[in-house]
């Protein structure tokens, strides 16, 4: 099947930008918008960021705030994470993980820590899709992946709740 085929080279092959690759001139809030589009794999399919949940983002704490109306390299990092993040665990929990992960490291450790570990479970997945899968095969890898995440949700939170 072809969309087994795309998504597994997703999966391989779509990542967000390196640090180094991230510009390092400051943007405006809607370039942001538009950058962050191609950081995350899930922004281009539907879900969205908007500049009132930056905005949110930044009243809540998770990441600082602009430098008069221009966003940095570091703005894009937390932003990247937030998104990822945002789909598995509540604003207040990506607030203490974001708290914890930064309190001995800065955003560039972090965010190089990130991607790699973004890296390797992207790849796991990838590596679990077959093209020659049959409808049943699928539906036993979804069957998987979605306890798989549910534990690990679970887990996540349970966690998070120690370190605070």
């Amino acid at each position: 099947m072809e969309e087994l085929k795309e998504l597994k080279r997703i999966l391989q092959e779509q990542r967000p930008n390196n640090w180094e690759d991230i510009p390092d001139i400051d943007l405006y809030m809607d370039q942001v918008l538009n950058y962050m589009v191609r950081q995350h794999i899930g922004l281009e399919s539907g879900e969205t960021l908007t500049s009132a949940m930056v905005n949110n983002y930044i009243k809540k704490e998770l990441l600082p705030r602009a430098k008069g109306k221009r966003y940095e390299r570091q703005h894009i990092a937390y932003l990247t994470a937030i998104c990822l993040f945002k789909q598995i665990l509540s604003v207040d929990s990506t607030k203490e993980l974001l708290k914890s992960q930064l309190a001995d490291s800065d955003i560039k450790s972090f965010y190089e820590k990130y991607c790699v570990k973004l890296d390797q479970e992207y790849t796991g997945v990838a590596e679990k899709i077959d093209e020659k899968m049959t409808k049943q095969d699928i539906s036993e890898l979804v069957l998987e992946l979605a306890i798989s995440s549910y534990a690990q949700k679970i887990a996540c939170e349970r966690l998070l709740e120690l370190l605070v």
